[in-house]
């Protein structure tokens, strides 16, 4: 999955080139990128990569509440682009790489986890997040539920470098603005 960096390189050119935004769809895809990035500071504030298993927070709906987030984004830079065919690229984009992405990182916490894992991939969706019907967690060997990992934490986010992906996106959307105002002043 090293290829899915690479690959948005070009992605990102093409879709440039196709992109014919307007202030009325960078508005909108932008309020959809807001909502994505608000999506991934919830999941990024609650993980601790490597050292234990995220099922809180927005974990506790979806086992990938950073990948929503990150199709969210995509969607809003769909719709920033205002072109069927740059919207198109990036669904196509996000669909190949994202689903390998996140079936690789469920062997991996499978293998890092184990049984605490796999009870909770059977209670909680791969993406698409269960608002209503998600299981409770199973009862421990005492009889009670686990608790909750933790609470929302501004260090973790900061530790997981999550604002790297706002700082983006205010770069794509001024990208957007500079490719709408030179099209519109030169036809570019």
């Amino acid at each position: 999955m090293r290829w899915r960096v690479r690959a948005g390189y070009p992605v990102a050119a093409v879709y440039l080139l196709l992109a014919r935004p307007s202030p009325r769809s960078i508005l909108c895809g932008a309020i959809i990128a807001a909502i994505g990035l608000a999506f991934r500071a919830a999941a990024s504030g609650h993980l601790r990569k490597d050292k234990q298993l995220a099922t809180d927070g927005p974990y506790a709906h979806t086992r990938n509440p950073l990948y929503l987030g990150s199709s969210l984004l995509a969607a809003g830079f769909a719709v920033v682009g205002r072109s069927a065919w740059a919207g198109a690229l990036v669904a196509v984009y996000f669909a190949v790489f994202y689903y390998a992405v996140m079936r690789n990182e469920e062997r991996d916490l499978q293998d890092r986890f184990g049984e605490a894992f796999d009870k909770y991939a059977k209670r909680v969706p791969l993406f698409f997040p269960a608002v209503i019907g998600v299981r409770p967690e199973e009862p421990s060997s005492s009889g009670r539920a686990e608790p909750a990992a933790g609470k929302f934490s501004w260090a973790q986010y900061r530790r997981n470098h999550e604002y790297d992906a706002l700082i983006g996106t205010v770069a794509g959307l001024g990208i957007m603005w500079l490719r709408m105002t030179l099209r519109n002043r030169w036809g570019y």
